[in-house]
């Protein structure tokens, strides 16, 4: 009896907490969409992202009539008029994105208001990605405390909401990202094969958006499924239909392959791009080349720089809030070498999977992405290359990498203060990062 009456009294301040939660993690999904609509109503339509060659991409289509469009009749819509111009495109993306753009969006072509027609429908893809990772929980096994380490600073990745407010198929690729990150650890947890269909689908979705997503959200699911085969876990089916789900998100790369000779093909305008950045006195035939070290090194200075795009100049205080990122990032290289310990001793979370597949997955992307840079730096001359939006796919897994860090630590006040500067440190980025 003594029993009885305790429970409701020990049951409410639990449900509390979880509706608590629940009202912060909306209340923190309609700021996103907020801020992504603010950035699509205030931002140039010429600064960033490269907004002009993705409209152009699908004014392209829209034009032709065609699925997959030649590269090098591409051309680039003049930002004031929307009419096309002599100058080339770009981009070497596949298409499925854009003739999804081409089919939803109003005729783009002399019409400037499409515009907003197409950034909404962007903003609609990146928040359902938003959703997704707000959903990423690991319930009871975390405090209040730890949950608002998870997605404050997910809401305050400054290029986030620029990007879902602009037409880009980083927006696509974050999408199909988040669906394979959250059906990743369900899949875990539960071993339930509906989960295992959430995260091809969403291998499918960043697939056909970009490489990038290709390889991000590929590696991530390459790395869950061997680890819930050396477990015993993994049902012989399972890997038929991620073999599947493979061939369909890297056929359009098979075709650019063949049709071009390479799965991010070098096309006439993207050549000129390349040639463009090289200093005009010298020309990009005899612009100065960096060693490998060298580059490696202005990459990495730029990958942070970048982290916080803007077309302004930067004082003292909005370059000291980027040592904000880099911490972050030495915190989630600790919590994945945690997490990769209690795999080892079999004693590993689904968040501790998720975790290493996730960060060994970045690192060998980001090793092939210097090296296809590096390339095209001997080549053209060419420097800028290293945007972390590339990363958004997987953008979940450093926040996630923190938490295992965290976990690890004994409550102190030690403790208290890293959690406080895992939350407040891309608070301040966002805030005084002037992002674009």
């Amino acid at each position: 009896m003594f029993a009885e009456a305790l429970r409701p009294a020990n049951a409410a301040p639990a449900r509390c907490d979880r509706d608590g939660l629940h009202f912060i993690k909306i209340l923190v999904l309609c700021l996103f969409v907020a801020a992504a609509i603010s950035r699509a109503v205030q931002r140039d339509f010429r600064q960033g992202f490269d907004e002009v060659a993705h409209v152009s991409y699908v004014a392209h289509l829209q034009q032709t009539g065609e699925a997959s469009p030649d590269f090098a009749a591409m051309r680039l819509l003049d930002p004031e008029t929307f009419h096309f111009m002599d100058l080339p495109n770009y981009l070497n993306h596949p298409s499925p994105y854009y003739w999804l753009l081409a089919r939803l969006g109003p005729k783009v072509e002399g019409n400037p208001r499409s515009l907003v027609i197409l950034r909404l429908i962007n903003i609609v893809i990146a928040a359902s990605g938003f959703c997704a990772l707000l959903m990423l929980s690991s319930g009871d096994k975390r405090s209040k405390i730890e949950e608002y380490a998870w997605y404050l600073p997910l809401l305050a990745i400054p290029m986030l909401p620029s990007i879902a407010g602009a037409a880009n198929n980083d927006n696509p690729a974050f999408l199909g990202g988040a669906l394979a990150l959250l059906a990743s650890q369900r899949l875990l947890a539960t071993r339930e094969g509906a989960w295992l269909i959430v995260a091809l689908a969403g291998l499918i979705v960043a697939g056909l958006a970009k490489l990038t997503g290709l390889l991000l959200v590929g590696g991530l699911i390459a790395g869950v499924l061997a680890t819930m085969i050396s477990r015993g876990d993994c049902q012989p089916s399972w890997i038929g239909a991620a073999v599947i789900a493979a061939l369909v998100a890297a056929s359009p790369y098979v075709a650019l392959w063949v049709q071009y000779g390479g799965p991010a093909p070098d096309t006439p305008g993207q050549i000129e791009l390349l040639k463009s950045t090289a200093p005009p006195d010298l020309g990009w035939e005899h612009a100065p080349r960096l060693s490998f070290l060298g580059f490696a090194a202005k990459f990495a200075q730029a990958f942070f720089i970048h982290w916080v795009p803007t077309p302004r100049e930067r004082n003292a205080l909005q370059y000291a809030v980027l040592a904000a990122p880099v911490f972050a990032i030495f915190c989630a290289m600790a919590g994945a070498w945690i997490s990769g310990r209690r795999l080892l001793r079999k004693r590993e979370t689904p968040d501790d999977v998720l975790i290493v597949a996730g960060f060994a997955t970045l690192c060998v992307t980001l090793a092939c992405h210097l090296v296809f840079s590096y390339r095209h730096h001997v080549a053209y001359a060419y420097l800028a290359d290293a945007y972390p939006r590339y990363y958004l796919p997987l953008i979940g897994i450093v926040p996630l990498a923190g938490l295992s860090a965290l976990s690890a630590m004994r409550e102190s006040r030690a403790k208290t203060i890293l959690t406080a500067i895992l939350i407040g440190g891309p608070l301040a980025v966002s805030l005084f990062g002037i992002p674009i």
